[in-house]
């Protein structure tokens, strides 16, 4: 099919159809400016597939829309999931506008505590919020290594903070074992 054809198609299935697309594309985001960008993108999916597509594409961009949203909740979530690994308290509002940055500035001082190659991995991954396999490919090394690496780093960053809070909280949050002889 011709470029002008395209569009000419692509306008009236709009025109016809658009509103129902952005009403569904809105309730699967919650906002209207998310549902906007979900569409766009849904339809910048189509534009590209353009001629593999024949007849309507309405059951296309609606697969494609429920697909988006559900990446982008895989990624919200999995997103607080690992922030909440940084941030234990992350439901709780920070009453004191410098708390954030007390926070940040802790946050900070354990990450130059780690090593070199974990931080530079925890900090593309986390506060970049790069996927592995971009993290790799910026860092310059396998997603493996990327995987170990956040592990061993999170894992220390957590062994830090536990070090720089009271004594008494940690122990609070640990198991009591009981030593029997």
């Amino acid at each position: 099919m011709e470029p002008d054809r395209v569009v000419v198609d692509l306008e009236r299935f709009l025109a016809d159809r658009g509103d129902q697309l952005l009403r569904t594309a809105v309730l699967l985001t919650g906002s209207k400016e998310a549902g906007e960008d979900l569409l766009q993108a849904a339809l910048e999916r189509l534009l590209r597939r353009g001629p593999a597509i024949e007849g309507n594409p309405e059951g296309y961009l609606r697969r494609t829309l429920y697909h988006l949203a559900a990446d982008r909740w895989r990624q919200q979530g999995a997103w607080r999931r690992q922030l909440r690994l940084l941030r234990p308290s992350l439901g709780a509002v920070a009453a004191d506008p410098f708390a954030e940055v007390d926070q940040r500035d802790s946050l900070v001082r354990l990450l130059r505590q780690l090593p070199p190659s974990q931080r530079a991995v925890i900090v593309a991954r986390y506060w970049d919020q790069l996927s592995e396999a971009e993290s790799a490919r910026v860092l310059g090394v396998s997603v493996g290594t990327v995987k170990s690496a956040a592990a061993r780093g999170l894992r220390r960053l957590r062994e830090l903070s536990d070090i720089t809070r009271d004594p008494r909280d940690v122990a609070e949050r640990e198991p009591t074992r009981e030593h029997t002889t």
